[in-house]
């Protein structure tokens, strides 16, 4: 990867230390960006992203530190522009970094939601908006583009979990920005994908138990040799997708899909209200109330 240039968001500890690693390992410079916050998003400490840099230069890597917040519309395009400043170009971006504030729906505050959003959400938009017109303008300029951007989903994101209700829409919504970002930005030369990985950081350490936590399937370093490869021009085929990996294993993620089954009005026109519970059941696959057989209307 000698001539990438790589901003990986919280890439001070967990999985996002170990993507700046793998990337930095296979020749890329790397931009670790990470305010050195707590788990729930408060504090800040330089020291996470300054280690980082200095294992990499130690290796015989190039990267620098960044200390920037995702959340902050002026802080992502300061991102952007360290790397460009420093390196020349930006050639991909990984977006990782992640707070929790986990409560129910009942009992969510207005505060929780509003700074798991920001992190989650509007980090990844705010990093990928502005490295996108980065290259946007780059291309309208007739430079090549080449570009990558790697977001962060979880299962939580794509099916659903109990006490995860704003990190669970901030990550579902990341899969839809991946699709439309992919759809806008091929235009212009950037592949747009994301990673759902299945590891124990400091973030998910909760829903493991200690045997997990030492099992090495569950080692956030499981997922980097995806990232980079997607940040690699040998990817730049694929674009608009999510990958699932799980320890050795990896899968694709499909989206919302309509089912092969539908039931049509029975007036041939538009659905009428006693017929809706009908449908529903046959839809669901419990027997239609007062048939005997499978609907006609299909």
């Amino acid at each position: 990867m000698s001539g990438q240039v790589v901003l990986v968001t919280g890439g001070g500890r967990g999985i996002g230390r170990s993507h700046c690693l793998a990337l930095a390992g296979l020749g890329a410079a790397v931009v670790v960006n990470d305010p050195g916050v707590s788990r729930d998003g408060s504090g800040g400490q330089p020291a996470p992203a300054a280690a980082v840099v200095e294992e990499i230069k130690a290796a015989g890597g190039s990267a620098i530190a960044h200390t920037g917040s995702v959340s902050s519309w002026s802080d992502a395009a300061d991102m952007i522009s360290a790397a460009i400043d420093t390196f020349g170009t930006l050639t991909g971006v990984v977006n990782n970094a992640g707070i929790l504030r986990d409560a129910t729906v009942a009992t969510s505050t207005e505060e929780d939601w509003d700074a798991v959003i920001a992190v989650h959400l509007k980090g990844t938009f705010a990093v990928t908006r502005h490295a996108c017109a980065y290259w946007r303008g780059q291309s309208k300029s007739g430079r090549q583009v080449d570009a990558h951007v790697v977001n962060t989903t979880s299962g939580a994101g794509l099916w659903g979990n109990v006490g995860q209700c704003a990190y669970g829409a901030a990550k579902a919504a990341i899969a839809n920005l991946t699709v439309v970002t992919a759809l806008e930005a091929r235009r212009y030369g950037v592949a747009v994908n994301a990673i759902s990985p299945l590891a124990v950081t400091r973030i998910s350490e909760d829903f493991f138990g200690a045997h997990q936590a030492a099992d090495a399937a569950f080692d956030p370093a499981r997922s980097s040799p995806v990232v980079a490869w997607l940040q690699s021009p040998e990817s730049s085929w694929l674009t608009g997708q999510i990958l699932r990996i799980n320890g050795a294993q990896l899968t694709k993620v499909e989206g919302f899909t309509e089912a092969a089954s539908c039931y049509h009005a029975s007036n041939g026109e538009s659905l009428q209200y006693n017929e809706i519970g009908d449908a529903a059941s046959w839809l669901y696959g419990t027997a239609p109330r007062g048939l005997a057989g499978p609907l006609p209307h299909i």
